[in-house]
């Protein structure tokens, strides 16, 4: 026996123990490489990965200490008496090495993975493995598979309501922050949107990293529903929410890795939207060289398989293929986004016009769910919400239901970017603008990013500014400036 106790760190949804070496209940010595073992006392026994420790400060040699995550997992006292052993490889482990052995999992199989994830059997160095090996194909039937098994059983229910819609954009294209002007548009039409939004994975800022600069966007369930119920639309993180726990786990691992296979985002989103009960979805596909999805004929498969899944778990699924060949709207990081979002919605004369119209297009789609709205209908009703004011005053009270958020700065580190020579912009890459704001700082601070001065088709002369950077961290300033120095991401060519 061990006499429990709690050491306070946190390892990012790791389970560790933590023996001393001089510990004679167990054979330390024994011990040549990383061990995973499970610890017993609890309602149920946890899988952990075992350290072994010198200082008595941290265990003496008759406890076993755990970090935040094991802790709260085995919820137990400190001082409880627990008992180890040596854990069994997971039986779902053998699908993954079929998987990477080229062979297609049965629908049972991904079933007993999500499980073992949802139970923490497995690492995160477990999760990487599975993700890896899924990332190299999947059918349709897999992702389907997949999609049923993230969404899980906790489920979020609207008793009231006939219709319930949300929105979502396969990603690749910096600046999109459409869904906040949707939100906004829908939710004064009066269709209840409650959107479920995510941090960034591997683009400068997510939908609740940029809403985050004007509203708390960590609500609980009973908060989500009262604030939809009253204000008919909410934006908040899925992560506070009661659904798809292993997502959540998974989603930290593709976080720390940089890997998100449009299969397994596509899983990811429709396993969120029907755990928070969504009915109609509307997804958005950009196409661009430069962006997630590279041309329009994997844009239509991507659209044949959503739409697919959608059929068979009785989800109402439009998905449209959209232009993602440059970025839309000026600004890229939280703070810059978050200023276009509201110049959009207060009708400013220097709204970002693509992101407007991108806007209305994608909220009119979403109003045409209505079975009262004809088709064709849906872009000049959300246009009228927008222009006369009904969308601000709507966002405007979601803000306030779910808190206004402090004013962010944007970073005092700045540096413009000069065209090297006249002539006309060519192009604009997606994927280097996105790296450059992630450099610079744009996924750990709201007042990092870049902002954009020049668009596909303007022209420029020699020294006409481009884009400007900010970033809040010397550091992370240094970077993007290298990076910059390398390629800026633009194409200019010169003048017929």
């Amino acid at each position: 026996m061990l006499s429990l106790k709690y050491v306070a760190i946190n390892s990012f949804n790791e389970n560790i123990v933590y023996l001393h070496k001089d510990c004679d209940a167990y054979r330390v010595d024994d011990i040549k490489h990383i061990t995973k073992i499970e610890v017993h006392g609890g309602a149920e026994p946890i899988s952990a990965f075992l350290e072994i420790v010198e200082d008595e400060s941290i265990v003496h040699p008759r406890q076993l200490g755990m970090n935040k995550q094991a802790f709260e997992q085995l919820n137990l006292p400190e001082g409880a008496n627990v008992t180890l052993s040596l854990a069994n490889v997971s039986s779902s482990v053998a699908s993954i090495k079929r998987k990477i052995s080229g062979n297609v999992l049965y629908d049972s199989e991904y079933k007993a993975i999500i499980k073992d994830i949802v139970s923490k059997k497995y690492s995160n160095m477990d999760i990487a493995s599975f993700l890896v090996a899924t990332g190299s194909f999947m059918t349709v039937q897999e992702v389907l598979a997949l999609t049923e098994a993230l969404a899980g059983d906790e489920n979020i229910t609207w008793d009231k309501e006939t219709i319930v819609v949300d929105h979502h954009c396969m990603g690749g294209v910096p600046g999109n922050k459409t869904d906040i002007i949707i939100t906004a548009i829908v939710a004064a039409y009066g269709l209840p949107i409650p959107k479920t939004a995510s941090r960034s994975l591997t683009s400068c800022s997510g939908t609740a990293d940029t809403f985050s600069v004007l509203a708390n966007v960590d609500l609980d369930e009973k908060m989500l529903k009262k604030i939809v119920n009253d204000h008919r639309g909410a934006i908040v993180s899925y992560i506070n929410l009661p659904i798809t726990y292993a997502n959540k786990l998974i989603s930290s691992v593709q976080r720390s890795i940089g890997m998100a296979t449009k299969e397994h985002v596509l899983a990811s989103i429709i396993a969120i939207k029907l755990a928070t009960g969504v009915s109609h979805l509307l997804i958005d596909i950009p196409v661009g060289s430069s962006s997630n999805i590279k041309t329009t004929n994997d844009a239509l498969k991507l659209r044949k398989m959503t739409e697919y899944i959608g059929d068979m778990l009785n989800l109402h699924v439009d998905a449209v293929i959209t232009d993602g060949s440059e970025p839309i709207g000026n600004g890229v990081g939280p703070v810059l986004e978050a200023r276009d979002v509201m110049r959009v919605l207060r009708n400013k004369e220097n709204a970002p016009r693509d992101l407007m119209e991108k806007s209305l297009f994608l909220a009119g789609r979403i109003i045409e769910f209505d079975p009262k709205v004809r088709g064709g209908q849906g872009y000049h009703i959300a246009k009228e919400i927008l222009t006369s004011g009904r969308a601000l005053e709507a966002l405007n009270k979601i803000i306030y239901a779910q808190g206004k958020a402090p004013q962010a700065q944007l970073g005092r580190l700045t540096r413009e970017i000069t065209a090297q020579k006249s002539g006309v912009v060519e192009s604009i890459d997606n994927s280097r603008i996105t790296r450059i704001g992630v450099l610079a700082g744009a996924q750990q601070s709201a007042g990092a990013g870049l902002d954009l001065m020049k668009k596909v088709g303007d022209e420029v002369e020699r020294g006409d500014v481009l884009y400007r950077v900010h970033s809040v961290n010397s550091n992370d300033f240094a970077f993007a400036n290298s990076a910059i120095d390398s390629d800026n991401g633009y194409e200019i060519s010169s003048k017929k």
